[in-house]
């Protein structure tokens, strides 16, 4: 069973990364080079400091296809679009990777040749292990399931010590802290106070799958200099949801 202690210390992470925290705010622009720039020249830090990491990037700055589902799109078809749009985050992150001589590699579950290659649990594995960056695009290939939902099929394939979520805000809170400015950060709350308090880090599917793999998530802001290596290289950063 992990605990917050040894949650801290691990060896290969999966980073979800929304795709809303790749947009400047305000912005007309979907993709800010600027803010890609900064992530990668961060991960390449934590691959430094010997992190095996993979990457599962959102689609939202450029579509929601729950949200374009209820304006009247099949579900199905709005969801394949979102798929679309994170294969474009991921090629951004991989031109950025690259730029700073970090070996990266794209695996689409949408197969298109032509721009990454196909997802292959056992090459990428491998990939991983010869501290390659492997960036998972396009979702789990099937409707109906959100990014977050790959970020913890992925870590659970992939054998991950743990998903560091890059979010927004800097942890998981009692309540909204948009909408209520007492809400309580916490450090470290568990798999079943998530639920029972109903506080909204990750869709019901991955995070089922975090439970019984027993894979802690860490969830912490994006926007402070330097919190993704902090993230990835285990320094206390953020709040840690793991297994009571």
């Amino acid at each position: 069973m992990t605990t917050p202690q040894d949650a801290r210390s691990f060896k290969r992470v999966i980073l979800k990364l929304s795709g809303e925290a790749l947009r400047e705010k305000g912005s007309q622009d979907n993709i800010s080079p600027e803010i890609v720039e900064r992530v990668a020249k961060e991960i390449k830090k934590a691959a430094e400091q010997d992190v095996e990491i993979a990457v599962v990037c959102g689609g939202g700055n450029f579509w929601r296809g729950a949200s374009a589902s209820a304006r009247g799109m099949d579900r199905a078809t709005a969801d394949y679009v979102g798929m679309l749009a994170t294969v474009m985050n991921a090629l951004a992150l991989q031109s950025a990777l690259e730029a700073e001589s970090v070996s990266c590699v794209v695996q689409s579950a949408i197969e298109m040749k032509n721009v990454a290659e196909p997802f292959i649990r056992r090459k990428a594995n491998r990939q991983l292990t010869n501290k390659s960056v492997v960036i998972f695009a396009a979702g789990t290939g099937s409707p109906f399931f959100s990014t977050d939902t790959t970020a913890a099929l992925r870590a659970s394939e992939m054998g991950a010590d743990a998903i560091m979520k890059a979010t927004m805000v800097d942890g998981v809170y009692c309540s909204d802290p948009k909408k209520n400015p007492d809400a309580k950060r916490y450090e470290t709350v568990t798999f079943d106070q998530c639920l029972s308090q109903k506080l909204e880090v990750m869709d019901s599917t991955a995070f089922t799958l975090c439970m019984d793999n027993d894979i802690p998530i860490i969830v912490f802001d994006i926007g402070g200099e330097g919190n993704i290596t902090k993230a990835l290289a285990g320094e206390e950063i953020g709040t840690i949801i793991h297994k009571g």
